[in-house]
């Protein structure tokens, strides 16, 4: 491995000088928090893409046989390669989506009668290089694996001639930018008002008969695109409205993500596991006074109070699966986290990793999150199907990275726009249980979506 530490340069200003790459992917802790934002990541031109589409995993086009989640497993491990504790702990490897829908590889689930713009359940491009930088410190590295070459001499050249290369395109003149703003035409909802309300009374009628405990329901809002949108643009708007912790760019082709997620799916760092499920929700006010008392307010809720706690006994449950015994704790209950419009009760589930396991196992014991499906999960993923009637797809799935060293880090995709062609589309939901108030649900889905909305009405400066 060739590492090569640079003068420090903002990872958005890094961002500009390869957003032209192919299959660009940027994991960015816009948020800057001290815990959860310490590190972004940059990478494009990967050696490989592992793809699943309609339960099929392929490589570099290729199809795979047998187990999409053991097909994976298989490729990080042709190219494992030991950590370095000095370097930020993406150190090369797979990174991309695991869409919502790729738990129908994981449990006999039915399919909504829409499938929306019928994205691939995944896709994680394989990179031998990335830019790490360290927020907290302000130091930033290329890393440079040499994979895929496999000859040790070899490998070394290519990672030397690699991190060049790199270094060619972050060092050379930015050419001016032509900024567009980034409208879109008008939103549809795949839910009226009274449709959602009422969709919402029905999981309270599900609850209420013993079928389920909890259940998160979401709308999903889409608009036309102009020809000349810019996503780049689009994405430091977003960034600049709503810094996330677990943000992320990706660009693959026509298909470009835009993510401000502030919720951790999961952290594998060596054997220690940590998920962070956000469960409790209440819009911001302008007012200083009245924001301070909202927050009081979610802090004393009873109903999102017991909805945290009951996804955070299912993430419990599911890193048992996959944990030493006895190492699952509860490290943090119903905490206050702020965010731009937005206050979240957010909880933090941590354990031991058992020795014969590693991050594709624990991928699959927990995905999808249990803080956008329901309990029990299953059954809430049925209701889910059947009500919204149309495929999450890239909405509640994760976003982030698997290394080849063993470490990952991924999101809960909340927050996020997908732009496929001339179509954005984003989702707005929330978790329902019996005290749930269906007017109250509604708009809380509003509150989620405020800054995506404003983030496509706002001019490059940030300004609504």
């Amino acid at each position: 491995m060739h590492v090569r530490e640079l003068p420090w340069i903002e990872p958005v200003t890094a961002l500009q000088c390869v957003a032209q790459q192919p299959q660009l992917t940027f994991l960015d802790s816009a948020a800057g928090h001290e815990l959860l934002g310490r590190y972004s990541y940059l990478t494009c031109e990967p050696f490989g893409t592992y793809l699943v589409a309609d339960g099929q995993a392929s490589w570099n086009g290729k199809a795979l046989i047998g187990d999409p989640w053991q097909a994976l497993r298989d490729l990080l491990t042709r190219y494992k390669q030991d950590h370095c504790s000095d370097l930020p702990p993406f150190q090369g490897g797979a990174a991309g989506f695991l869409a919502y829908d790729l738990n129908r590889t994981l449990e006999r689930l039915p399919s909504p009668s829409d499938l929306g713009l019928r994205l691939p359940q995944s896709i994680l491009h394989f990179y031998d290089v990335v830019v790490s930088f360290d927020h907290r410190n302000h130091r930033c590295w290329i890393v440079s694996t040499g994979w895929p070459e496999q000859d040790s001499t070899r490998r070394a050249e290519h990672a030397r001639r690699r991190a060049d290369e790199f270094a060619a395109l972050l060092a050379r003149p930015k050419p001016p930018r032509i900024i567009i703003p980034s409208t879109a035409g008008r939103w549809h909802s795949n839910f009226s008002r009274e449709g959602f309300m009422a969709a919402v009374q029905r999981v309270i009628d599900l609850i209420l008969a013993g079928d389920i405990f909890q259940a998160n329901i979401a709308q999903r809002f889409s608009a036309k695109v102009s020809p000349l949108f810019d996503p780049l643009t689009f994405y430091c708007q977003l960034r600049s409205l709503n810094p996330a912790p677990f943000a992320a760019l990706l660009r693959y082709d026509r298909l470009t993500i835009a993510s401000s997620s502030p919720e951790r799916f999961l952290r594998l760092d060596g054997r220690q596991v940590e998920t962070r499920p956000i469960k409790g929700t209440i819009a911001r006010s302008a007012d200083c006074s009245e924001d301070g008392r909202r927050a009081e307010l979610l802090l004393a809720s009873e109903k999102d109070r017991a909805e945290n706690i009951m996804v955070v006994d299912l993430l419990r449950n599911d890193l048992s699966r996959v944990c030493t015994d006895n190492s699952v704790d509860v490290s943090a209950l119903c905490n206050l986290e702020t965010y731009a419009s937005v206050h979240h009760l957010v909880s933090a589930v941590s354990g031991a990793l058992a020795a014969d396991q590693d991050a594709v196992s624990l991928l699959r014991a927990c995905f999808p999150g249990g803080s956008v499906t329901g309990v029990p999960k299953v059954r809430a993923m049925e209701i889910i199907a059947d009500i919204e009637k149309v495929t999450r797809e890239i909405y509640c799935g994760a976003i982030g990275f698997i290394g080849f060293n063993g470490h990952m880090d991924t999101n809960i995709a909340i927050r996020t726009v997908v732009i496929e062609g001339d179509l954005a589309v984003f989702h707005a939901g929330g978790g329902i249980t019996a005290m749930s108030n269906p007017e109250a649900e509604y708009e809380e889905t509003l509150s989620k979506a405020k800054r995506l909305f404003e983030a496509f009405r706002s001019d490059p400066s940030g300004a609504s």
